[in-house]
């Protein structure tokens, strides 16, 4: 397999552009989303008003800590259209989250955001190693989603031919991998796993397959992941990184060149980590919450949007611009057992050092009395058996992150797969309660 490098004439110049001009287009740009927000967006007027501050504020990019935040409640209190910068008459199109958690989130696009998004993920996938004429496979859920619509349009832009699978009909999907021989596979992680999986079930080694590169995102993923992925599909496994409030797909890509965290297209959005508890805007290096300001985006500017996501913001390597880390896990998924913080993604790097099991979790945590209770969930790799793993991986989990859990060691494909590849690794029902 022979990574595709990227040459100096296949990048946009701003690519490569220096920090100082990276950070004079980033503070053009801001500005004008800071004024396009407050004269068009009733919330953030309010919001502005009520911290005691003005677009004309902004004379550095230092200046943004004072703005307030946006959060996920401000886009459901807003609900539907409340955040909408231009006439619901001038969108494109709205998507919109699951809404698992209450009302969905809903985002609009101009015309120009959907050029800009499908430029973004067309450079995303550019940096990931594809060129025009490559296959793509894109086994994202379409529909309000913004994965399936956001892979697709920008893989055409790139000049790729896509094939439209969405989620689902995991057979067929291995069927169409090994008929039509795509270069690319955009998908979750875990979802690829299970690719992976009934390559095995079907008799097929996944490693003899076309596929030279999966860009997998959509949810968090570990170095262990990207290891497992990358020996079981004899492939480039690299991270893309978007989140439907900021645009979808595409806000941050690796590079396949290095593999060293998805580089943010700061062009675009101006990234900020923050103490999660006190909003204080901590140094680069320092582990916090990722927070989001939109730079371009008509339809629905987000001005210090809070991600949840943590992670650190890391120097430009293969890029100008900077990048950001594994994502460790959420500030609001963040599992508090009998006092010890407990993130899911502490669980898969031990799971998946077992060789026995597949790559497929799930954490239940209940509440017995007044005590917390953890079952970990696990299903064996085709054709193992459960030699000790449970009390093994039990103890592991005891003295490597202190929690006490009970695991279960299940047969393959026990664990509930969800239709858009995204798995549902923790059950708490202590909320049910």
């Amino acid at each position: 397999m022979t990574a595709k490098t990227p040459q100096p004439g296949d990048l946009e110049p701003i690519e490569t552009a220096s920090r100082d001009e990276l950070q004079a287009l980033q503070l053009q740009r801001l500005r004008w989303s800071l004024q396009h927000a407050y004269d068009n967006v009733p919330h953030y007027k309010a919001s502005f008003d009520a911290a005691g501050v003005h677009p004309s504020d902004l004379k550095t990019l230092a200046d943004l800590a004072k703005f307030p935040f946006t959060t996920k409640q401000d886009l459901r209190a807003n609900y539907p259209f409340g955040l909408f910068a231009v006439p619901r008459e001038k969108m494109a199109r709205i998507h919109a989250s699951s809404g698992t958690t209450g009302k969905p989130t809903v985002v609009g696009y101009t015309l120009q955001d959907i050029d800009n998004w499908a430029n973004l993920v067309a450079r995303s996938i550019r940096a990931a190693g594809g060129r025009a004429g490559d296959l793509v496979h894109v086994a994202y859920g379409y529909g309000l989603f913004t994965g399936g619509l956001g892979a697709h349009y920008g893989a055409e832009r790139l000049g790729c031919t896509v094939v439209p699978m969405s989620g689902g009909q995991t057979e067929k999907q291995v069927q169409l991998i090994t008929d039509f021989k795509p270069d690319i596979i955009m998908v979750t992680p875990s979802y690829m796993q299970v690719l992976i999986e009934e390559f095995t079930r079907q008799g097929l080694d996944a490693k003899a397959s076309s596929l030279k590169v999966g860009i997998f995102g959509a949810e968090p993923w570990t170095e262990a992941m990207r290891r497992e992925i990358e020996a079981g599909a004899g492939i480039d496994a690299v991270d893309i990184y978007g989140l439907s409030e900021v645009m979808g797909p595409g806000v941050a890509s690796e590079c396949i060149e290095s593999k060293d965290g998805p580089v943010i297209w700061e062009d675009h959005f101006y990234p900020e980590i923050i103490d999660p508890d006190t909003g204080e805007v901590l140094p680069d290096g320092s582990e916090g919450e990722l927070v989001f300001t939109s730079l371009t985006k008509e339809a629905m500017p987000v001005i210090r949007y809070r991600t949840r996501d943590l992670t650190r913001l890391l120097p430009p390597t293969s890029r100008s611009m900077r990048r950001i880390g594994k994502i460790v896990g959420r500030s609001d998924d963040m599992l508090i057992i009998r006092g010890v913080n407990l993130f899911p993604t502490q669980v898969e790097e031990l799971v998946l050092q077992e060789k026995g099991l597949g790559g497929q979790y799930q954490l239940v945590v209940t509440r017995n009395g007044h005590l917390d209770e953890l079952l970990i969930r696990c299903e064996l790799a085709l054709g193992a058996t459960d030699d000790g793993i449970a009390k093994r991986l039990s103890e592991r989990i005891k003295n490597l992150i202190g929690v006490t859990a009970t695991v279960n060691v299940e047969p393959n494909n026990s664990i509930e797969r969800t239709l858009v590849g995204k798995a549902r690794r923790v059950v708490d029902q202590r909320k049910q309660r």
